[in-house]
This record gives structure tokens, sequence and C-alpha cells, in this order.
């Protein structure tokens, strides 16, 4: 479609969408994602046969499009991802989990395709531990399925350590040629389920030795971002670790936690 026949994005339906987003999933979305939601939203919008982002936004109030308006969450929340992402996070858990020989609890709480809690595993399991599991959590259904299925384009192998890819991944042949598998020994570590960290975690959730909260705290001011650190920290034990994106910042919102490095958090008692 050329680009000059391409619905604007106004701002009062623009608005409606942030709202949406905020009521739904706790994230607040700037003006800064604005070009990004009209992008992917535009497939919605011919899958549904509406001409402009106002007569989606009608659709999507209709109590009947529960589902569409669970899409749109799904497209709207960023899921790109890599393996061992700030590869020096993996060095820490490995350090760290090698001195603990008992039964670890792991949470990848933003988990995406399954890409850094497959890392924890491999991590793990290159240490020699024996008695671990992770729970990989995730606000979009379409990306746990992804991470559920455990098969990634070989590129993404580039970014395992060397040999990892021959211990802990099956190779796709004839029709899955291209492809890798994460190995049934780690698959069967790992549990993925829906969670949506703006809201009151499950009973049943917890509790943690170690939680990866990476590249999530960015998208939420600071009283959603220190609501959502302070009920993670009630399922993470004390002396467990907490870890963070670089580029994100826990300073100043007064969390019984103590700076191992930049990034890894330490539970204090």
């Amino acid at each position: 479609m050329p680009t000059r026949n391409l619905p604007r994005l106004g701002d009062e339906d623009f608005r409606r969408l942030q709202r949406l987003m905020q009521q739904a999933s706790g994230i607040r979305m700037g003006e800064q994602k604005r070009t990004l939601m009209a992008g992917r939203l535009m497939c919605r919008l011919r899958a549904r046969g509406q001409p402009d982002y106002g007569a989606y936004l009608r659709l999507l109030a209709q109590p009947a499009e529960a589902t569409e308006r669970r899409l749109v969450v799904d497209l709207l929340t960023t899921n790109e991802t890599f393996f061992f992402r700030e590869p020096t996070h993996f060095e820490a858990l490995g350090d760290w989990a090698a001195r603990r020989r008992r039964p670890l609890r792991l949470w990848s709480a933003a988990a995406s395709s399954g890409q850094e809690a497959f890392s924890m595993a491999m991590t793990l399991a290159e240490r020699g531990l024996a008695d671990w599991s992770i729970l990989a959590t995730d606000l979009s259904l379409r990306v746990l399925e992804k991470a559920r299925r455990a098969i990634y384009p070989m590129e993404q192998a580039a970014h395992l350590p060397r040999g990892w890819l021959e211990r802990h991944c099956q190779r796709g042949i004839g029709e899955s040629a291209g492809h890798f598998r994460i190995g049934a020994h780690l698959r069967e570590r790992v549990t993925f389920a829906e969670l949506n960290l703006a809201r009151e975690l499950p009973a049943d959730v917890g509790p943690f030795d170690v939680i990866f909260l990476r590249n999530v705290l960015i998208y939420f001011g600071a009283e959603e971002k220190r609501d959502i650190v302070a009920r993670l920290l009630q399922r993470l034990a004390t002396g467990g670790l907490l870890f963070i994106g670089h580029a994100e910042s826990l300073y100043g919102l007064g969390l019984p936690l103590r700076a191992l490095r930049p990034s890894v958090f330490e539970r204090l008692r």
C-alpha cells in the first residue's frame, strides 16, 4: 500500500491506545512510541477491514472483542531478544549458583520468546548443577507459544558460547533445516506461563533464589517501577539475586537491595 494512503494515528486515537495499554498491561506508551504503535497495528486494521484507527478503536471497545484487545497488547509489547543478552549477567549467575549446593528456583520474569530462560538453563547445566528449575513468564501469549516450542533460527546460535549448541541443542534436519531446538534435558526444567507484572502476583508464584527482571522497568514510571520490584522482592529469598537491564536503575526507590555489580542486586533481610 502506498505510504500516502496509510491512515494517520491522530492525537485522540493515540491517547485511547495509550489508555488501553495502561489499563491492560500497566505499560505507559510515550509519544516516541506513536510510530511503532501505528505500524504494528496496521496489519490488524487490514485483517479486520477497518478504514482507520478510529474505526478500529470503536471495534476494540465492543465487549465481544476481548481476543482482539489481547492481540493489541501482544503486538505492542516489545519482545525482541536473543541468547545471552548482556553476557556478564550469565557469568555472574553461574559463579553465584556454583557456590550453592542446594535446589535453586529461578524466575525469568519477562521471558519473551524464551531465549533468556534457556540461556539461564544452559548456564546452570554447564556449571554441573543438577537440582534447579526455572519459571519463565510473559504478558504475551504469542511469544510464550514460541518459547514453548523452543525452536529458533540457526542465526541465533551465533550468540551461544562455543560448543554449547552441540551440548544443549538439536540441529534441525529436513523441513527443520536452518533451525535448532533446545534439548529436552533443558526444556523439561523450564515452565512457561502467562503473568502480568503490573498486577498482584498469584499466591503460587515463588519463592525464588534468582529473578531476572531485565529491560522491563524502562516502560514504567517511578511509582509503578517501585511497586513492581517491591512485589517481586516479596518472592525473592534473602540473599537471592535480582538482575535488571543495564539501561535501568533502582536508585532512590528505597528497596531492600545491595548492589553487587552494575544491574545485579542482592536481596537484604
